[in-house]
């Protein structure tokens, strides 16, 4: 499958900007980072108590980085393989919750950005809001539609709720809200490279983090579409859009649904070439990407991947976004800080 190109399934997420239909709108634009002054404090201060999600630890190794499975897409710069080695970390074992991110707003008064635009990206079938809210079809990706009033509050617009919804994750949010979320908390996003080592669980060379069975043998192990994408889903597995967050089996490190139910924020900028890059052969040592780059990394796939042709529910496979977009399959899930973390935080 090796040159697939937006699959159509939902890969192909829409950006604020490029994909909703219309651009910003006058005077919704949000502070340049994201986050009111006095919602948050510095990045990497204690918070003791805040962030309450169980951590899956993941030892100091080294693995293989990239695809095997020759089910790469061309464009996303899966290839080619590297050695990386990492230092130990711990992740959570979960992606944050809406229970979770309701607790930040409640303590900060925290206004994501899709509050501050007034719309964001709802896939066509979860819409719940009237005809007036809704925004044209993204071009290109039709089943998106900017709905104003989404939010993580209300994920299918005006008519919808959190309620029922505690233990999925949160969506809706952008990478600038996961940033606001990890300095309130304590935390910050992982990267690259650590996303994918503790998706692997353990599992060298793995298409999957369970292995490299397919993802509907002997019963679903994770959340995607099933049918006949984007009009009809059997629901097989019982959810339309997000499941709870403990769903299915844990991987080898205790990670939950890294593959599948929503797309994940990482910290790097996405680059296509930057496996090509100097200084990636041979071993590399806890990368943080590439310094230059508009977009942001995200990984794991979603509820929208199909079997059929979105390939991009891998542990090797790479998307990315602006960081001020925001969507209904996109959540995120946090790493504990080093000391290093905090004293660069001090420094600058």
């Amino acid at each position: 499958m090796e040159g697939t190109q937006g699959c159509g399934c939902g890969c192909g997420m829409p950006s604020r900007e490029q994909s909703i239909g219309i651009g910003r709108r006058p005077g919704r634009r949000p502070p340049s980072d994201g986050v009111p002054s006095t919602a948050v404090p510095p990045a990497g201060a204690p918070a003791p108590g805040r962030h309450r999600i169980a951590q899956a630890t993941v030892p100091a190794g080294t693995f293989t980085m990239g695809d095997s499975s020759g089910d790469r897409n061309r464009a996303d710069g899966e290839v080619p393989r590297h050695e990386v080695r990492l230092s130990g970390f711990e992740i959570d074992a979960t992606t944050v919750t809406n229970a979770d991110f309701t607790r930040f707003v409640d303590a900060t008064g925290y206004r994501t950005e899709a509050e501050t635009f007034g719309y964001s990206a709802v896939f066509h079938r979860a819409i719940t809001a009237p005809e007036q809210d809704l925004m044209p079809p993204a071009a290109g990706t039709p089943w998106w539609r900017g709905v104003h009033g989404a939010s993580w509050r209300r994920p299918g617009g005006a008519g919808s709720s959190l309620h029922g919804l505690e233990d999925h994750p949160v969506v809706h949010v952008s990478w600038n809200d996961a940033r606001a979320y990890c300095d309130w908390a304590g935390r910050r996003l992982p990267t690259e490279a650590e996303w994918e080592y503790a998706a692997r669980g353990g599992i060298e060379g793995a298409k999957y983090p369970w292995g490299d069975a397919e993802v509907d043998e002997g019963g679903w192990r994770a959340n995607i579409w099933q049918g006949e994408f984007p009009h009809s889903n059997t629901l097989e597995d019982g959810h339309l859009t997000t499941a709870p967050v403990r769903s299915y089996q844990p991987n080898g490190y205790g990670l939950w649904q890294v593959v599948g139910n929503v797309w994940e924020w990482c910290e790097d900028r996405f680059h296509p070439a930057t496996y090509r890059r100097p200084g990636q052969s041979g071993e590399v040592v806890d990368p943080a990407g590439p310094e230059d780059g508009e977009e942001r990394v995200l990984r794991g796939g979603s509820y929208l991947c199909h079997l059929s042709y979105c390939n991009r529910y891998r542990n090797a496979a790479r998307s990315r976004n602006t960081p001020d977009s925001s969507m209904g399959n996109a959540g995120f899930r946090t790493v504990a800080l080093r000391p290093t973390d905090a004293l660069s935080t001090e420094d600058s």
